[in-house]
């Protein structure tokens, strides 16, 4: 099997449940990486004890842990390996996701023949609990750039998709628990690096978007996170007064939309099951 220069990053909180269908979709790329680095923040269940055991079991030569001692969020956790890592390219998967077994390949060797871009994204769509059907759509597989206006006005960039320079002079900011991705993406674009994007599903979630269930508090959280990120690049000096205005109004709709959908959908499952 190819093995490719990349260092694929998992933080793991309380994950032992998942951690294994993360970590084998990993291994099953038809290019495998470099090296897997999985650091624990600090969980108070089983996940260190499986992931070492995990590392034992697939492989010591190329699997790395790292055990924080205080549970720190998982922007500590990310750039804790993020400095561990020693492979040219990042790419980023959560404890409780999964990819395609062509991802890497797939990302990768589009990254290797544009060498000037430093980041890109691709599709994820929701599945269930079974394995995904490996199979890839019959189409034109399409990158398009990701330019400053439309990575504002939607986070394309799921984390889960990302793959980037490792040497990029920039880290996930440790103050923030939620959006700290969304500030990530858009201070390297907005520092004028070029981004690009895959329109091809190649990761998987198994949790609603919007919060396990829909929840408005998750919904809640999730805004703040966002506007809180506007308010940050615009100290930062890379968003207008002005921007940052129109931002912030169009967000606080994106929210009150999502309220409602999530309302419906409440509604609705309520009186199916009456």
């Amino acid at each position: 099997m190819k093995t490719v220069p990349i260092s694929v990053i998992i933080p793991c909180y309380n994950c032992a449940d998942t951690i294994e269908r993360a970590v084998n979709s990993v291994v099953s790329q038809t290019c495998r990486p470099a090296e897997l680095v999985l650091t624990d923040d600090a969980s108070n269940d089983s996940t260190l004890s499986k992931i070492l055991e995990l590392k034992e079991r697939l492989g010591k030569e190329w699997i790395k842990v790292i055990a924080l001692k205080h549970n720190s969020g998982p922007a500590a956790a990310r750039n804790a390996a993020w400095d561990a890592a020693d492979e040219k390219y990042l790419a980023f998967l959560d404890a409780d996701d999964s990819w395609h077994p062509r991802k890497i390949e797939i990302q990768y060797s589009w990254m290797k023949r544009h060498p000037e871009v430093v980041l890109t994204g691709h599709r994820c769509i929701q599945a269930d609990n079974k394995a995904p059907d490996p199979r890839l759509p019959a189409m034109n597989w399409r990158f398009f750039q990701v330019r400053p206006v439309r990575l504002l006005i939607s986070n394309k960039m799921l984390t889960r998709s990302v793959m980037l320079l490792r040497n990029l002079p920039y880290r996930f900011n440790i103050n923030k628990r939620h959006a700290e991705d969304y500030l990530l993406w858009l201070e390297i674009v907005l520092n004028g690096y070029a981004a690009w994007y895959l329109d091809l599903p190649l990761g998987y979630s198994y949790k609603s978007p919007f919060g396990e269930g829909g929840l408005t508090g998750d919904l809640w959280k999730m805004e703040k996170g966002e506007l809180d990120t506007f308010r940050r690049l615009y100290r930062k000096g890379l968003l207008s007064a002005f921007s940052t205005c129109c931002m912030t109004f169009f967000s606080l709709m994106k929210y009150m939309r999502r309220l409602l959908i999530t309302y419906m959908k409440t509604s609705d499952n309520r009186q199916s099951i009456k």
